[in-house]
C-alpha cells in the first residue's frame, strides 16, 4: 500500500529542489556576503555606508517579501525594457527558480557581510602584523594566517544562516517554484490529506536540518583543529 498515495516520487523532487535551492543561494550568498564584508572594512566611507545601507534593508525587509518585489519587479522590468528596445511590446516573465535564488543570495549575503566581518575583526591584529614582518607576502598572510581563522571564527554564524536559508526556500512557493512546499500543498489538494503531507514536510526539513546541523559542527571541529582549549 503506498502511504504517499502516489506522491512519493514527487516529494523526493519536490526535497532535491529545495536543497538545490539552498545550496544555490548559500554559495551564491557567501560570495556576496565576502565581497560586501571587504567592502564594509574598506577605507572609503561612501563605501561602507553603502554597504551598511544594504545590510540594513536586508533585515528590514521579510524574505517573503523580497521575493515578491524581484519576481514581480523583474518580469515589470524586463517587460519595459525589451518595449525600449523592440517595436513588439510584450511581457517577459522572470522564472521562479532564478528569482528565489536571487532573492535568497541577497538575504544571505546580507547577513553573512556582518559575520565576515566580525570573524575579520575577531583575528588579533598582532598575528598578521607578524606574519608581514617575518616577509609573507600579502596572499601568503591571508592564505596562512587570515583565511584560516577567519573560517574558525565565521562558521557557526554562517550555519545558522544556511539553516534559516534551508527553512527560507519554502517561501519560494508562493511564486510558483516545485519546492517541497509546493508540492506537499499539491498533494494535499489532490488526496485532501493536509495533516498528513504537510507532517511528512515537516519531518524532511527537520531531517535535513539535523543533517545540516552535524555536518556544520563537523566543519567547524575541522577548522578548530589544533587550537588549544581552555579549561575554567
Amino acid at each position: 500500500m503506498d502511504i504517499f498515495d502516489g506522491w512519493g516520487p514527487a516529494l523526493a523532487r519536490g526535497a532535491m529542489s529545495t536543497l538545490e535551492v539552498a545550496f544555490a543561494s548559500a554559495l551564491c550568498g557567501t560570495l556576496l556576503g565576502a565581497a560586501a564584508a571587504a567592502a564594509a572594512l574598506s577605507r572609503h566611507a561612501m563605501v561602507r555606508k553603502l554597504i551598511q545601507g544594504y545590510v540594513t534593508a536586508i533585515r528590514g525587509i521579510p524574505p517573503l517579501l523580497l521575493i515578491l518585489l524581484i519576481y514581480f519587479g523583474g518580469t515589470v522590468a524586463l517587460s519595459r525594457l525589451w518595449s525600449w528596445v523592440s517595436a513588439s511590446p510584450a511581457t517577459i516573465e522572470v522564472a521562479p527558480l532564478p528569482a528565489g535564488v536571487f532573492a535568497l543570495s541577497l538575504v544571505f549575503g546580507g547577513y553573512a557581510a556582518e559575520v565576515f566581518r566580525g570573524a575579520f575583526l575577531a583575528i588579533p591584529s598582532g598575528q598578521i602584523e607578524a606574519a608581514k614582518a617575518a616577509g609573507m607576502s600579502a596572499w601568503r598572510v591571508f592564505r596562512v594566517v587570515t583565511c584560516p581563522q577567519l573560517l574558525r571564527f565565521a562558521w557557526p554564524g554562517l550555519g545558522n544562516i544556511w539553516i534559516s536559508t534551508l527553512k527560507d526556500t519554502s517561501l519560494i512557493s508562493v511564486i510558483g517554484l516545485s519546492e517541497l512546499m509546493n508540492v506537499s500543498a499539491l498533494a494535499t489538494s489532490d488526496t485532501r490529506r493536509a495533516l498528513f503531507f504537510y507532517l511528512a514536510a515537516g519531518a524532511i526539513y527537520l531531517s535535513l536540518t539535523l543533517v545540516s546541523s552535524w555536518g556544520l559542527h563537523c566543519l567547524e571541529r575541522h577548522s578548530a583543529r589544533g587550537q588549544r582549549m581552555v579549561q575554567p
